[in-house]
């Protein structure tokens, strides 16, 4: 028998993530193009503190909310249309419900999950059956939930643009989070060059073992964007994976070859520092990134299984009565690769 009630997190602007709240709550009904998922696993994204805390910008939060745009989990029930799932396949929800395939639009805006809609910290959710795909054959439910956001971003910015990485381009890749292993993950077998950005003598070491060429301690080098230069003998990097924000990007600028892209995606550096980087003396081209489509998501989960490539997942999982100090650990940007918590 299905169940009826699920417990859930939720988080609302004016508690930051310290006010989180584990409740009980009923569990939607199942429509006929819905799909009942029992989640096994969750990620945190940088975008879960942002959506806590109300700096979620532009797009803002529909508070109270579920947060959490992460999981991987396993169809219990279906609705009596659907077609593309069956009880017991494994699931990973998309980070647009509504977005499938093409240009995205303000309608896929408002059905991002853990924001303008509930999200996957949650025991049990309901999904209609356009917004799901398939976990790769090769990953766990721990290694699946780290997929929908993080892998997704890298992939369309590496992929995602008019020029798709080439084998023998040069790829640098911000900090040690998601999005950013995912990328060096992503260039390193495509045959790119990778070179990293960390302030940990030890996320370097792992940085290396995940086959990265140089790495720059960008504490002792602030000026790292040069040291790029000097790298790649004065070209550039066709990619910038910039993650840190507006105090990155003046680096980003310089470390970017002039027929190269920077690829805007987070700003874990905070939003008001360094708003004196000015896109004019840029010669390169600046793409915001959005995550992908479904289609984008199906794209990537089969090059995953294809070429047997496995996320990295940070040391510790989290239990899910955890969740605030997962939150916590986030924040303290200790992690290396994703922190995911296990939905018991």
């Amino acid at each position: 028998m299905a169940p009826t009630t699920t417990k859930q997190w939720t988080v609302d602007i004016s508690t930051n993530y310290e006010g989180l709240t584990l409740s009980e709550a009923p569990i939607p009904k199942v429509g006929d193009n819905d799909v009942l998922v029992k989640i096994h696993a969750a990620s945190l994204n940088y975008r879960d503190l942002m959506v806590s805390n109300g700096t979620y910008h532009p797009w803002g939060a529909a508070y109270p909310v579920v947060p959490g745009c992460d999981a991987a989990g396993e169809v219990i029930s279906v609705g009596s249309s659907v077609a593309r799932f069956k009880t017991s396949d494994r699931v990973l929800p998309t980070f647009s419900q509504s977005w499938i395939g093409g240009t995205v639009n303000m309608s896929d805006i408002e059905t991002c999950l853990g924001a303008s809609i509930d999200g996957t910290l949650r025991q049990y959710a309901v999904f209609n059956e356009q917004g799901l795909a398939p976990i790769p054959s090769n990953l766990s439910y721990i290694e699946a939930a780290t997929l929908p956001c993080a892998a997704v971003t890298a992939w369309s910015a590496l992929y995602g643009g008019t020029k798709p990485l080439r084998m023998g381009d040069t790829v640098v890749v911000q900090r040690t989070g998601g999005v950013s292993i995912f990328a060096a993950l992503f260039a390193v077998k495509a045959g790119a060059r990778v070179i990293t950005t960390t302030s940990s003598p030890e996320k370097e070491k792992k940085l290396r073992e995940l086959g990265v060429h140089d790495v720059i301690n960008y504490k002792t080098d602030p000026s790292w964007g040069e040291t790029v230069r000097k790298l790649t003998n004065g070209r550039g990097a066709q990619y910038i994976i910039e993650v840190g924000g507006p105090g990155t990007l003046v680096q980003s600028g310089k470390a970017a070859a002039l027929d190269g892209e920077i690829e805007i995606i987070g700003s874990v550096g905070g939003i008001q520092e360094g708003r004196g980087a000015d896109p004019y003396n840029f010669m390169c081209l600046l793409r915001r990134i959005l995550v992908g489509s479904r289609i984008d998501f199906e794209e990537i989960n089969r090059a995953i299984e294809n070429v047997g490539i496995k996320p990295v997942v940070d040391e510790k999982i989290w239990g899910f009565e955890e969740l605030k100090e997962a939150y916590t650990h986030l924040q303290g940007q200790k992690h290396f690769g994703k922190v995911v918590v296990r939905v018991e």
